[in-house]
């Protein structure tokens, strides 16, 4: 005997029964007491995202589809953006943002091999990893602390005959100096590509106008891997206000085909077979025309229907970003001597992924043995990522070539390699949970 009269009953059955398993198996009941593990970031979620999940499963479209489609169009709505596009990972994302700038249709602004685009070596390195693998030459920058972003002093030294870019991430949710960097990309012709991976939420205001972080370049970038203000499990996000770098943003990440009609819709645009491409036959199968050595970087039905119920509380996430990191400042403002603490950069409301703390030099205090006691008491610690990219195992075939250059001096960035750290404020913290964490970090330098 069926247990459903249709499918849309069976649906809604199983969901209630996902809606119970979580509240049964996955809602954290129990206060937090210390001792307990402290991540420094972690998924926030609830029946909400297992149940879309499981919408998604029961399609079994697998590729990319309607929960995509409705992503997109939602998260580019909510970033004020024209176009977003979904692929697997932040990391592709940041592949495809510098990728569609090497497109011969961008004519003479297309980055070759051998041009220059500014960055900074003090960062993920990701942001860095595809200028080198296209053979462009990333010109490193130093920084500045407490802010943590690119030094925008700097910019002009940086510049050069050659320079095409600057492809730049705002630092654990600061925002960098955006009119001064935009400025600069402006009075140059130069692309910005914002990495806006760690500061998604994060705002910023130019002459009066406030806008989202990754939404003042010509590209921006997005991660949601379970760390990140929200989350896929996997995923990331490319997107534009500009048609052309759109259509380029599609071909890349789409096998590098010509066509953009939509997954699983043949000859969408009513014009498959009647056009001319290369040296190819007249009315070659658009679908089959590759106009870019492009990739297949699509995300799946399933991570972006998680994604439709986390855009929901996202808004909720950031205001609870915002309160964590302001009270963890409050209570380490009395070790202000020994330890440096971070600012927000001027004219900025940051959607903050972490608190991140340097030793001063003069305190005596070792980096290392700071964030050893604070792990071995179950507070989990990270590095600024790479610190000094070029210190890096990664650069030792290429170390002192001229695959990359450095503008000037990186002390600031040598000295975050050495004396930075930083922990967690997601939204799953408690203030409770703040609290232990500026208490243990207290017990260490006092």
């Amino acid at each position: 005997m069926a247990l459903w009269k249709n499918e849309s009953e069976a649906r809604e059955q199983i969901k209630h029964l996902v809606a119970e398993y979580y509240h049964d198996f996955k809602e954290k009941k129990e206060a937090f007491q210390p001792g307990d593990r402290i991540s420094y970031a972690s998924r926030v979620f609830d029946e909400r995202e297992m149940c879309a999940l499981t919408d998604a499963m029961l399609d079994f479209w697998l590729t990319t589809g309607r929960f995509a489609e409705e992503f997109e169009r939602e998260f580019a709505a909510w970033l004020g953006v024209k176009w977003a596009h979904l692929v697997n990972s932040g990391s592709s994302a940041n592949l495809i943002a510098f990728m569609v700038l090497t497109a011969p249709e961008l004519g003479e602004r297309q980055i070759k091999p051998g041009d220059e685009v500014i960055t900074v070596a003090c960062g993920f390195p990701t942001t860095v990893a595809p200028i080198i693998q296209y053979g462009a030459v990333p010109v490193f920058v130093d920084v500045t602390v407490p802010q943590y972003n690119i030094d925008v002093t700097r910019l002009e030294s940086a510049l050069s005959a050659k320079t095409k870019a600057v492809m730049i991430a705002h630092t654990l949710g600061n925002p960098f100096d955006i009119a001064a960097v935009k400025k600069f990309c402006d009075a140059h012709d130069l692309w910005l590509v914002e990495d806006n991976c760690d500061a998604l939420g994060s705002r910023y205001t130019v002459d009066g106008q406030t806008k989202y972080t990754g939404t003042w370049g010509d590209i921006g970038t997005s991660s949601f891997y379970p760390p990140h203000h929200m989350t896929m499990g996997e995923g990331g996000c490319v997107y534009t206000d500009d048609p052309t770098l759109h259509r380029l943003i599609l071909s890349y990440r789409d096998w590098g085909r010509d066509c953009i009609c939509p997954s699983g819709r043949d000859n969408f645009c009513r014009h498959r077979f009647d056009g001319q491409y290369g040296e190819l036959p007249q009315g070659y199968d658009h679908k089959y025309v590759y106009s870019h050595f492009g990739y297949n970087l699509k995300v799946t039905d399933l991570q972006a229907a998680i994604g439709v119920e986390q855009l929901k509380k996202f808004p909720s996430f950031i205001e609870k970003r915002r309160h964590n990191w302001d009270r963890l400042r409050r209570a380490l403002e009395v070790a202000a001597d020994k330890l440096i603490l971070p600012e927000p950069a001027a004219n900025s409301e940051p959607s903050w992924f972490g608190f991140l703390i340097s030793v001063r030099q003069e305190s005596g205090i070792d980096r290392n043995q700071l964030t050893r006691y604070l792990e071995d008491h179950n507070i989990q610690t990270r590095l600024l990522f790479s610190g000094n990219l070029i210190k890096h195992p990664c650069f030792d075939q290429i170390r002192g070539t001229d695959a990359y250059r450095v503008a000037g001096d990186l002390t600031n960035t040598d000295f975050i390699m050495r004396h930075s750290f930083w922990i967690g404020v997601y939204p799953g913290m408690t203030d409770e949970m703040i609290d232990h964490m500026a208490q243990s970090i207290l017990e260490v330098i006092q």
